[in-house]
């Protein structure tokens, strides 16, 4: 009994470490730099790839995942449909140049939409609802607007999938129609196969994609940081990503 138990267990270490050498392949493929980690919602099964456990990084447009939750349990905007009007000033990336609304503000990463909403619910309030969710080191900073940005939050890959669960379980402190209308944000995928809810994030090196999926009735969590060294490692974001979820036959 002692020599089959080791045996499995020999077999399921062999076979992480080969899966590890495949993720790090496709990583090498693309001169990429960074961490994943991919979970089953039973908490069961696990895929981790090159995790510091004392690493954390700003979360960029991630962050308007908890950001959208706060604007709308704060009535500071009613829906997905209502007109966030452009400031005029001109931006490089020309989808801002615009009026928005939360679903395109969302869609297109509006850094200027969210920055307004940001100025209204001031450090204070910040500081109760990352405390609340219970997200990163719960740090703000002193710039309310770029906090999230250049400040002083910091999550970690871990961290992201902690709150994911929480949002996919709708255990915050936040109004369940609210957190509905997120995920319809989220929606980046849906048919018959597959549905995933997503987003990306990028400021200065750190680059990010994270969401949950259902793929054959399972739901999984997956959390990717990278170093962004030029603008076309953007892609590889979700690109490495969706790789590793079709080697780990997920997708």
């Amino acid at each position: 009994m002692k020599y089959l138990a080791f045996c499995v267990i020999w077999v399921y270490s062999a076979n992480i470490y080969a899966v590890e050498q495949q993720i790090d392949s496709l990583f090498k493929a693309h001169n990429a730099i960074g961490s994943m980690l991919i979970e089953s919602a039973d908490g069961t099964l696990k895929y981790q790839y090159n995790i510091d456990s004392n690493a954390s990084f700003v979360p960029a447009s991630t962050f308007k995942i908890p950001n959208t939750l706060i604007i709308l349990e704060e009535g500071l905007i009613k829906d997905t449909s209502e007109v966030i009007t452009w400031d005029g000033i001109v931006r490089e990336y020309a989808p801002w140049n615009k009026d928005q609304t939360l679903k395109t503000a969302f869609q297109f990463s509006c850094v200027w939409c969210y920055q307004r909403y940001a100025k209204k619910l001031g450090t204070v309030k910040y500081l109760e609802y990352l405390k609340a969710f219970g997200y990163g080191n719960q740090l703000t900073g002193r710039d309310v607007t770029r906090f999230w940005l250049d400040g002083d939050l910091r999550v970690s890959v871990q961290d992201q999938i902690r709150f994911l669960r929480k949002l996919d379980a709708q255990n915050l402190p936040i109004e369940k129609r609210h957190i509905s209308t997120l995920k319809q944000l989220m929606l980046s995928k849906s048919d018959d196969k597959i549905k995933v809810w997503s987003k990306t994030g990028w400021s200065g090196k750190d680059g990010w994609y994270v969401g949950y999926l259902v793929s054959n009735k399972q739901t999984w969590f997956f959390a990717h940081h990278m170093v962004i060294k030029q603008r076309s490692d953007l892609a590889l974001r979700k690109q490495l990503m969706m790789d590793v979820l079709k080697l780990l036959k997920i997708t």
